[in-house]
């Protein structure tokens, strides 16, 4: 089984291996706009903007095989019981909306086939912490005008209250066993809501990466497609989680679980599975085509309860989550 970077259900959520001093990676500030979004330019461990080629190649350089097998499944922190009654529990602050899947517009095979309920869409990510080691997520392409945008859960691109922005950030979709179908793509910037950033709120545990580009130029949804997104559709959904879970496959293969969704507490909701450390920042997906590899993001993978119990939460995909989009949409190059 994978190591877990474990996180601590005090002291706003910080890591274990949180530096005191401030990295490198921090230099450039980061912006907030007025809907309660914030992004900041993705940084290398050195504190250079990877916003051009020759630094995005760097990044993916630095992701050596050996590398990649010493990142550690990023733990989630521990969710907390539903006492609300019926009555209690928020309801959407808007109509229901729905962006449509893309397919891929670049022809070609990835090398080996597909599993069973696993996605092109989806991979997974490795990023450096704050004062050194590496740590992995999961995280799925979403579709958009400009076909850069991957969705994943916010403490998997930002530390929460007290914290700090991750470096070195990429991801492989469809990542195998070493195997890397679809080649890396790193990111251009990243964005999370200012509530995650500020307080470390489970409710809106919600992030976009803005990608660069590949080596050949191409644009990752283009590549692999991208999953539609859905938000304000009630809290009682059926959906298909897929990620990288430690305690299944030791993180080296997509893993998927399927249940209905409930309200669990404050703006979150909650499903049974059994994927543990690692899975953080999965797609819950509505209506997913396991030949298209395709379906509607409705929530990632944010918080649990005790490993292994099989139960899970995700952040309520309301306005917020369209506001982040839009904001992560209209940065993005």
């Amino acid at each position: 089984m994978k190591r877990t970077l474990r996180w601590q259900a005090v002291a706003g959520l910080a890591l274990a291996m949180i530096a005191t001093a401030a990295s490198a990676a921090e230099a450039g500030p980061a912006v907030e706009d007025r809907s309660g979004n914030t992004s900041a330019v993705a940084r290398t461990s050195d504190g250079r903007a990877v916003t051009s080629e020759a630094v995005a190649k760097d990044v993916a350089a630095y992701w050596t095989p050996a590398r990649m097998a010493s990142a550690v499944s990023l733990d989630f922190g521990k969710g907390k019981d539903a006492t609300a009654s019926s009555s209690d529990r928020p309801t959407p602050d808007g109509p229901s909306g729905s962006i449509a899947p893309l397919a891929p517009t670049v022809t070609g095979g990835s090398g080996f086939g597909t599993l069973l309920n696993e996605s092109a869409t989806v991979g997974k990510v490795y990023f450096t912490v704050p004062g050194g080691g590496s740590a992995s997520c999961s995280a799925s392409t979403v579709a958009s005008g400009k076909r850069r945008l991957v969705v994943t859960a916010g403490h998997c691109v930002h530390q929460g209250a007290g914290g700090q922005w991750y470096s070195n950030w990429q991801f492989v979709p469809r990542y195998r066993n070493g195997v890397r179908p679809f080649g890396t793509w790193s990111a251009y910037t990243l964005t999370a809501r200012t509530a995650w950033i500020n307080s470390s709120s489970y409710s809106e545990d919600m992030a976009f990466a803005v990608m660069n580009t590949n080596g050949s130029g191409q644009r990752i949804v283009d590549v692999v497609g991208g999953n539609g997104l859905r938000w304000n559709y009630g809290y009682s959904v059926n959906v298909t989680a897929l990620g990288y879970p430690g305690n299944l496959g030791g993180g080296e293969s997509q893993q998927y679980c399927q249940s209905g969704t409930w309200y669990g507490h404050d703006q979150v909701i909650r499903m049974w599975c059994n994927m543990t450390y690692g899975s953080s920042g999965g797609p819950w997906l509505q209506e997913y085509n396991d030949v298209t590899g395709l379906g509607y993001v409705n929530s990632t993978v944010s918080h649990g309860d005790s490993p292994g119990n099989g139960q899970f939460d995700g952040p309520y995909y309301d306005n917020d989550i369209k506001s982040l989009f839009d904001y992560a949409e209209s940065i993005s190059p």
